[in-house]
């Protein structure tokens, strides 16, 4: 192997002239500049770096070799980096030297990397240099310094990579040699091979095919810390720690024994006669006889312990929430779908539960006491979640937020992920003392159970969130189980609340009509407009199956509007063709058009499209759209309809918390009382007294006022008789019609 290269000086002469002229500069000032004691800056810093790497690693120099190597490569990075432009590849190159040295161990690169960025830039007195043309702000030193480092690790790899690669061609070569060669040349190649076999710093052993050691080299004796009487003769299984051995089964190793396969590479750990042990890659490789038969094996071993605890550190890293230091979603995931991969070869547990929980009111802690209270309060919660509910078979995670999730394994039943829940809730109950706070805290649960083979992970996930939505919905501080008749009927809400804009596109909707009859001769003044759906899957939908949804997406706005046009059409329509007998249509608005900025404009222009004389329209609003609300916007759109002549009723009067005196100073003409009021009104001995004071007194109540009264819910004679008694004025019910399409009124109409 050759020696370390030479500093490579032909790079300073590609430079341009001011580029180069600094860097001649930095060189005449780094070989002047000394320290008090009469050492160059360069000098002081090898020495400081070879103190550094000293024992590192096994090389064939003397101390004065190094420091003269790192004299020679701290000149080039310190030319690097105060040269312009800035280039890492002197660094690169550093890192290839310090490994063609035989520098091969992860503790030369560290320290190497520490000492620069520790010590390059405080040992680099810039004052003293007084360079010319070079502005210290502008260039980053610290971050040249930070390049310098990563391409110096990376030159350091890859050189690295390339001499192992090289070394186990090589020793595979001289392997492949040793059994090729005649006679005459054996000795020749064995000493070769036994040159690189005790040289190299991989540590290499050889077995014949009983397992029997039969010869190893020096770098395997220290990593393992056997004698060499310890380690040859023994067995190939005395290095690895038992219990690895008795997992591992050693199918590999039969299958080579056979001459099944020639090469395969594993990483175990490697037993030490003081009871510790190392991790190692190793790669083992088949040595042939000419006539094919296994006669060999060549393991070559690579000491991994420092990488393997790095890896270990990351992976622990990635899969915990640094915060609580509870499992985070992504190891929380891998468990998961690792109990669900496990259905396949039955080695799995058959049936998993998930107990998915969010705190309650977290937010408004947060925001008032501030962060670092909430911090605090989501450790104490992780803490006894973890101290209540973990154990073997179960896993508390942080998902994110204020939200964990308990997977539980091998479960009876759904009862056992209730008993979780109701164990969450009693731990979480007592206040949390934090900073001078005392902090009630409770969740909201979602619990899901079932057997693995009937669903997916993210069905299960899916049904855990949305139990746990039902739970917060539900009044919070509880736990709600999964119900499928319950999700079946919120999916369908999903359902028809998507399909609304597309069923509007589509036609699908339509309106019926009911009369509504003055009670005194059974006449009909008006109808009331009622919109149905049409949808294609499940058939004809009543108003109390889509208007709620349209209220929550906000597509009433638009829907209230299509109602209110096609009534308005049908009402000019009858009254072009009976005259005065032709009824007024009555609309209802829902809360949120009764609210909408454009409902007068609205209205305006839709009974100007249309035709229709606004006395013939009367618009229905609900106790809560004008009662007690916040500004006057929607009382100002109600008074300027019924200054254009529009009729304004409150539907389902009674219902709500009215504030009676304020219906005086309301645009209303009609009270409508609801049909739950109208049920008590049976047959004469079976009236219930309580509602018909309460008819007799909103009849009263209306009249004073100079309001009309409409009557819902009336389905049989004896209802009707007590209200006429009473003095209702109109009535909407079965018992006169039922809502129907338009030539339906066409033919009462005509019957009179």
């Amino acid at each position: 192997m050759s020696g370390p290269p030479g500093p490579p000086r032909g790079w300073l002469g590609a430079m341009t002239t001011p580029a180069r002229r600094r860097a001649d500069t930095v060189t005449l000032r780094l070989d002047s500049g000394v320290e008090p004691g009469g050492v160059s800056v360069v000098h002081s810093f090898a020495r400081v770096w070879s103190a550094a790497i000293a024992g590192t690693s096994y090389v064939p120099m003397s101390g004065a070799e190094v420091v003269d190597l790192l004299n020679g490569l701290t000149g080039e990075l310190i030319e690097s980096l105060l040269s312009e432009p800035f280039t890492d590849e002197p660094a690169r190159r550093a890192g290839a030297a310090l490994v063609g040295c035989h520098f091969t161990t992860v503790s030369t690169l560290e320290k190497s990397v520490s000492v620069i960025g520790e010590r390059l830039l405080a040992d680099l007195d810039l004052s003293r240099l007084e360079l010319p043309e070079f502005d210290l702000a502008s260039t980053g030193l610290a971050t040249r310094v930070a390049r310098m480092q990563g391409a110096l690790a990376a030159g350091y790899a890859q050189a690295l990579r390339e001499n192992t690669l090289a070394e186990q061609e090589a020793i595979s070569a001289a392997v492949l040699q040793a059994r090729d060669e005649a006679e005459v040349a054996l000795r020749s190649s064995e000493t070769k091979f036994r040159a690189m076999f005790t040289d190299v710093a991989t540590g290499i052993g050889i077995a014949d095919m009983t397992g029997r050691v039969l010869d190893v080299n020096d770098a395997l004796l220290r990593m393992t810390g056997m004698t060499r009487e310890q380690a040859v003769h023994g067995h190939v299984r005395d290095y690895i720690i038992p219990e690895d051995a008795e997992r591992g089964r050693w199918e590999t190793w039969e299958q080579m024994r056979r001459g099944e396969l020639d090469h395969y590479q594993i990483e175990k750990r490697l037993h030490r006669p003081d009871g510790g042990w190392a991790w190692a890659t190793i790669t083992a490789s088949l040595v042939r006889a000419d006539d094919g038969q296994p006669q060999y094996l060549v393991a070559m071993i690579e000491d991994v312990t420092e990488q393997r605890a790095l890896r270990e550190r990351l992976r622990y890293q990635a899969t915990h929430d640094p915060l609580t230091g509870l499992p985070n979603r992504m190891l929380f995931l891998e468990r998961l779908d690792e109990a669900f991969a496990g259905t396949n070869d039955g080695s799995g547990p058959k049936r998993v539960g998930l107990c998915y929980l969010d705190l309650d009111g977290f937010k408004m802690i947060n925001d008032s006491l501030g962060h670092d209270v909430g911090d605090q309060l989501l450790v104490a919660v992780a803490r006894r979640l973890d101290t209540a509910i973990a154990g073997p078979g179960r896993l508390v995670a942080r998902m994110g937020g204020d939200e964990f999730v308990v997977l539980a394994a091998d479960t009876g039943s759904v009862d056992d992920m209730t008993a979780i829940a109701e164990t969450v809730q009693v731990t979480l109950a007592p206040p949390v003392r934090i900073g001078g706070h005392e902090l009630s805290v409770s969740a909201s649960l979602g619990v899901v159970e079932r057997a693995i083979n009937a669903d997916t992970a993210a069905d299960l996930m899916r049904d855990a969130d949305i139990t746990q939505y039902w739970a917060k919905s539900d009044g919070r501080a509880r736990w709600a189980a999964y119900n499928p008749e319950r999700n079946a009927h919120e999916v369908a809400r999903f359902t028809l609340s998507a399909a609304m804009p597309a069923a509007m596109e589509r036609e699908e909707f339509y309106v019926d009509y009911q009369p509504l009859v003055r009670m005194s001769d059974e006449r009909i003044t008006g109808v009331e407009a009622l919109v149905r759906w049409q949808h294609p899957v499940f058939g004809r939908l009543p108003p109390d199956r889509f208007i709620e949804l349209a209220e929550e997406t906000g597509l009433i706005v638009p829907l209230g509007r299509w109602i209110l046009r096609a009534a308005c059409v049908q009402a000019r329509d009858w009254l072009d063709r009976f005259g005065e007998r032709a009824p007024f249509v009555s609309v209802n608005l829902a809360v949120r058009q009764s609210r909408e900025p454009n409902l007068v404009s609205d209205v305006r222009a839709i009974l100007a499209e249309t035709g229709l004389p606004p006395r013939k329209l009367q618009l229905e609003v609900t106790e809560s759209a004008i009662m007690g609300v916040a500004d006057d916007g929607p009382l100002d759109a109600l008074r300027t309809l019924d200054e254009m002549g529009i009729r304004i009723a409150i539907d389902d009067f009674g219902t709500g918390y009215s504030n009676l005196a304020y219906l005086r100073h309301l645009p209303v003409r009609e009270l409508k009382i609801a049909g739950s009021f109208i049920e008590g009104l049976q047959a004469e001995g079976e009236t219930d007294p309580i509602d018909a004071k309460i008819v007799k007194t909103l009849v009263s109540l209306a009249h004073a006022l100079e309001l009309t009264v409409t009557a819902e819910g009336v389905e049989t004679t004896a209802q009707a008789d007590r209200l006429r008694r009473i003095g209702c004025d109109s009535g909407q019910g079965w018992l006169f019609a039922r809502p129907g399409p338009p030539d339906a009124i066409d033919r009462l109409l005509s019957a009179g």
